[in-house]
């Protein structure tokens, strides 16, 4: 994401502003408004949305990210505690335990609730892949329990990725359009992200579960550096290198390559890391140098929940697009994000 505020940022600011005065009790507004739709979108920590922009849309309800649980050792910790990456990094040079869970469904329900409290008449619920994590079915557990409708979404990806699906999620959502239509923005931005990523050791993954045992050998026996990718909510081997160097001009030329193929001017990226900023920034500036017509890339923080299980020296970039292809061309250029 752009270090400087969206473009589309004011917009929904205004939206938001409007559609909170056109449900004040007592509100006298211009003219008499048609019924206004409200829809709150929920989503969890593996989203891996900038914090600043969270704050910007969960001030009215608009907005909710469940935090995602992490095991180091006996102890558990919440997306967002200060010293979580640190702990887990620690934990992982010193060989202790880490270990993920899912959200209980009584936190989503909480969520679902609030919103309903706050007014909304229905909820989208965007959630890291099925086949990584099983928040999805938490989420579906909870939907059955409450009485405000929710449509539950699988996204099929991770990080940003799904992030970008929750953006257009909340730009669909301060529309005004109603549950089936924010879904169906967020299901249509999903399908056109893609997941890239280097990893130095291939173990946490293994010992996560997230790859087998026979993948696991090509950063062992082999000394194989692989590049890798998420595809219908899995992780998959893509490429094999047979150096930390090459992987990651190997990883910065397909990106480079995935973006430049996009329409023009519609490509967003953004860079995740765990435990080497440094190599992530040199890794964005190149890819503003190469990809001049894409706004540039933030690098940030791997969620806690998606570097206990890539491990440190992680380098991911997601590709994607922006975040309104079907609204109207009236607002549309103003809500690129």
């Amino acid at each position: 994401m752009p270090d400087r505020e969206p473009a589309g940022w004011p917009w929904l600011r205004e939206r938001l502003h409007r559609l909170r005065q056109a449900t004040r009790p007592g509100a006298a507004p211009e003219t008499a408004p048609a019924a206004v739709v409200r829809t709150a979108v929920v989503t969890d920590s593996a989203a891996a949305l900038p914090v600043d922009w969270v704050r910007a849309f969960t001030a009215d309800g608009r907005l909710t990210v469940v935090p995602m649980p992490v095991m180091v050792g006996a102890e558990i910790y919440g997306e967002g505690e200060d010293d979580i990456a640190d702990t887990i990094a620690v934990a992982m040079a010193s060989g202790r335990p880490v270990k993920t869970s899912r959200p209980s469904p009584g936190q989503f329900e909480q969520a679902y609730l609030a919103a309903q409290k706050r007014g909304y008449d229905s909820v989208v619920s965007i959630h890291i892949s099925g086949e990584l994590s099983g928040t999805a079915e938490s989420a579906r557990l909870a939907a059955a329990r409450v009485g405000i409708p929710v449509e539950v979404l699988d996204s099929r990806t991770v990080g940003m990725a799904q992030g970008m699906g929750v953006q257009s999620a909340v730009v669909a959502a301060a529309d005004g359009r109603n549950a089936a239509e924010v879904r169906v923005f967020a299901e249509e931005r999903l399908a056109r992200t893609k997941v890239y990523f280097y990893v130095p050791s291939l173990e946490q993954l293994r010992h996560g579960g997230r790859i087998g045992a026979a993948a696991s050998l090509w950063g062992t026996v082999f000394s194989i550096k692989p590049i890798l990718g998420v595809e219908d909510g899995k992780i998959v081997p893509l490429e094999k290198v047979r150096s930390a160097a090459k992987a990651v001009a190997r990883l910065e030329e397909i990106v480079a390559a995935d973006a430049a193929a996009r329409p023009e001017g519609q490509a967003r990226i953004a860079v995740h890391y765990f435990g080497n900023k440094a190599e992530a920034e040199r890794l964005a500036a190149r890819l503003a140098v190469s990809l001049p017509g894409c706004p540039a890339a933030q690098a940030s923080d791997l969620p806690a929940v998606l570097a206990a299980h890539a491990g440190l020296g992680v380098l991911a970039v997601i590709v994607g697009e922006s975040s309104t292809p079907a609204l109207p061309p009236a607002i549309s250029p103003a809500l690129s994000t």
